[in-house]
């Protein structure tokens, strides 16, 4: 599957809910495990390949996760600062604060409700993913400034790509 790039507009749309559980859900989320694996990344979610569907996988030291129509059902208080990037994003990493906790509420890859009480970086990378389902990416949790910083960088990357020996 191809990642999709800042830029697309995809990235900016609110996906729609996953109605049915069938076969092809459960090939699209072999093929994005299969791709958040070859990316190296932590978290994937599906309008970042073109699956305009509310569900995202994570992977995390060898354990893989499938999260479809999730719903976070409660935050802490407490915000904690980490870098984060994005593969849709790539190249750049920048600090985010977000809840140190989360529930979730999600369905499995057979349909059945969940709840997960997540913290440390897999309440990180939920959030993170959660966001791409209605169109946010991590550069929008950026104070004016950076943004401002981010995107003007951004476009002159695009303008003027490096190039490579």
């Amino acid at each position: 599957m191809e990642i999709l790039k800042l830029g697309n507009p995809i990235l900016r749309d609110k996906a729609s809910s996953v109605e049915v559980f069938d076969e092809n859900l459960k090939l699209d989320v072999e093929q994005m495990l299969s791709t958040l694996e070859s990316a190296k990344g932590l978290g994937l979610a599906g309008p970042q390949v073109g699956i305009e569907k509310r569900l995202f996988v994570i992977i995390i030291d060898d354990e893989r996760w499938v999260f479809i129509n999730p719903e976070i059902i409660g935050r802490s208080d407490d915000k904690v600062r980490y870098e984060e990037g994005c593969l849709s994003i790539p190249g750049y990493y920048m600090d985010v604060f977000r809840p140190s906790k989360v529930k979730i509420q999600f369905q499995d890859i057979n349909g059945k409700m969940q709840i997960l009480d997540a913290s440390g970086l897999l309440a990180r990378v939920i959030q993170h993913e959660y966001d791409h389902l209605d169109g946010k990416l991590f550069v929008d949790r950026l104070d004016e400034k950076t943004q401002e910083a981010f995107f003007k960088s951004w476009e002159r990357s695009i303008k003027h790509p490096r190039r490579r020996p």
